[in-house]
């Protein structure tokens, strides 16, 4: 297959060796010349600083060559890019294409997913037979880079368009499932990202394994909740996109948002932690479309609640905790 990846960041690059490794024509959009120049001269990537890029990978700032007869186009900038990027290149999108977003979030004005916003960008250009796929799970660019065992969904309404990203993606080193619930992965792949924060401003108030242990759980609890009552399948939740991406980013070292929920808990200012993180945090993207979506739906988000609370209201996290804790008490 000929591939275009747009994003030459963590993801695009991990993704982008694994795809070249499993024999596929591979080219990355990149947002820059400067960084066009570094990574065809040096290529290594920053933040992927032991992962050499391999020689067949090329690189362009153009988007019509780097679409020019592309049978799948891999999304993999940050969320709150995909429109622009979708609307700068969708004139060069052919007949027949898959497009996959690995991008994970909701887009604060919309309360769309992502495949809602390519969706939404692409219903004028009268493509034929486009599909979108999600591809989520428990898996940091990181190591997919380094060729570690790791396990993800391809999700999509077109259970067919789902099938052939699990064949073109899956090697002994990579595992792919496929799921149809394309809204309950992506939901799930986006509101973890608040968890993952709150479990990282635990750490930074140097707190233990049982608070964070509470915060996963009852953080899925609200995912949950929310999910069903937008009608995604509940069984979701509980795989790989919900429950096992959920742990992996809300426990890693490698996670941003639990990085940045550190530095907050240590006392840094919400955009001290971002800076000192140096990438984009979803968690903190994400919060103003949860509590959008808690209260269309009228779902308790207690945890949600408190993350904004944190996040956007300027209040201490103890102090956030405190309420938490004290809350009326209730079943399980």
């Amino acid at each position: 297959m000929k591939i275009a990846v747009i994003g030459a960041g963590t993801w695009g690059i991990a993704l982008s060796k694994l795809l070249i490794k499993n024999n596929h024509d591979i080219s990355i959009w990149v947002h820059s010349q400067e960084l066009k120049n570094q990574l065809t001269k040096d290529r290594i990537l920053s933040t992927l600083p032991n992962v050499k890029i391999p020689d067949g990978i090329m690189f362009t700032c153009d988007y019509e060559e780097v679409l020019s007869n592309a049978n799948i186009v891999l999304i993999a900038v940050a969320s709150p890019y995909v429109r622009n990027c979708i609307r700068d290149m969708k004139k060069n999108i052919k007949d027949n294409t898959i497009i996959v977003c690995v991008a994970k979030g909701i887009e604060k004005d919309t309360m769309k997913t992502m495949s809602e916003v390519i969706e939404d960008e692409l219903k004028t250009e009268n493509i034929n037979n486009l599909r979108i796929v999600a591809l989520s799970g428990p898996s940091h660019a990181e190591e997919v880079s380094l060729d570690m065992p790791t396990t993800i969904v391809s999700a999509s309404k077109d259970l067919n368009a789902a099938l052939i990203i699990q064949d073109i993606f899956m090697n002994e080193n990579f595992r792919v499932y496929t799921n149809d619930d394309i809204k309950g992965v992506e939901i799930a792949a986006a509101f973890k990202n608040i968890y993952a924060l709150a479990c990282g401003i635990s750490n930074g108030l140097g707190y233990g394994d049982n608070l964070k242990a509470a915060i996963i759980t009852r953080g899925l609890a609200e995912i949950v909740r929310l999910g069903v009552a937008m009608d995604c399948k509940k069984d979701t939740f509980y795989g790989l996109a919900g429950i096992g991406d959920l742990i992996v980013t809300a426990t890693s070292i490698h996670s941003r948002n639990n990085k940045c929920g550190n530095f907050i808990g240590q006392g840094f200012t919400v955009e001290e932690s971002i800076n000192k993180v140096g990438m984009v945090v979803e968690g903190i993207n994400c919060i103003p479309a949860s509590m959008e979506l808690k209260s269309c739906y009228n779902v308790d988000m207690p945890i949600c609640d408190g993350m904004n609370e944190i996040i956007n209201n300027n209040k201490s996290p103890k102090d956030v905790l405190y309420k938490l804790m004290i809350r009326n008490k209730k079943s399980e």
